[in-house]
């Protein structure tokens, strides 16, 4: 009889041993939750890659007026489209000029910022050139290069390959 009972008070010990140590361990993934919800730091690439994803996609929003004039080869037919392309550079710039270059990317602010400023100066150019009679874009065209050139100096910083965003507008 006295076996039975230490063998049933080991057992009662054994359960509530492991009963306690489940708790225990159930409390460890709260802290883990709260552990992950902290913010881990950004990757700048990753930064650098998102702003210029974004830059992209705001000039595509609304150079679709702009693009379908410089890849017209008639000329009556760019006549017609000249004040809607006006429009959509004028549009492209306002659009360049609301971006704001992330805090991540505190080392390359300056070549971002001044590259943001180039391409929207370069719209602007485009907008006032297709009001006249004979518009020469040729002007605007070197400033988008100096911007495109700047953006590559911020790409090339962090170790990245140089986008080419003339090539995706």
């Amino acid at each position: 009889m006295k076996k039975f009972l230490v063998l049933l008070l080991a057992i009662t010990f054994a359960i509530g041993l492991t009963a306690c140590s489940a708790e225990k361990e159930e409390a460890k993934p709260e802290k883990k939750e709260t552990e992950e919800a902290a913010e881990p730091a950004a990757n700048p690439k990753s930064v650098m890659y998102k702003f210029y994803m974004n830059l992209v996609s705001s000039i595509n929003e609304a150079d679709a007026e702009l693009n379908a004039y410089e890849g017209e080869e008639d000329s009556k037919a760019q006549a017609e489209l000249k004040a809607a392309a006006s429009e959509s550079a004028a549009a492209v710039a306002a659009k360049v000029e609301g971006l704001e270059v992330p805090a991540e990317l505190e080392d390359q602010k300056a070549d971002l910022e001044a590259a943001l400023s180039d391409i929207a100066e370069s719209y602007k150019l485009k907008a006032e050139e297709l009001k006249k009679d004979a518009p020469a874009l040729d002007t605007a065209d070197e400033k988008f290069a100096q911007g495109e050139e700047k953006i590559g100096a911020a790409f090339e910083s962090l170790d990245m390959n140089r986008p080419s965003l003339a090539k995706e507008l």
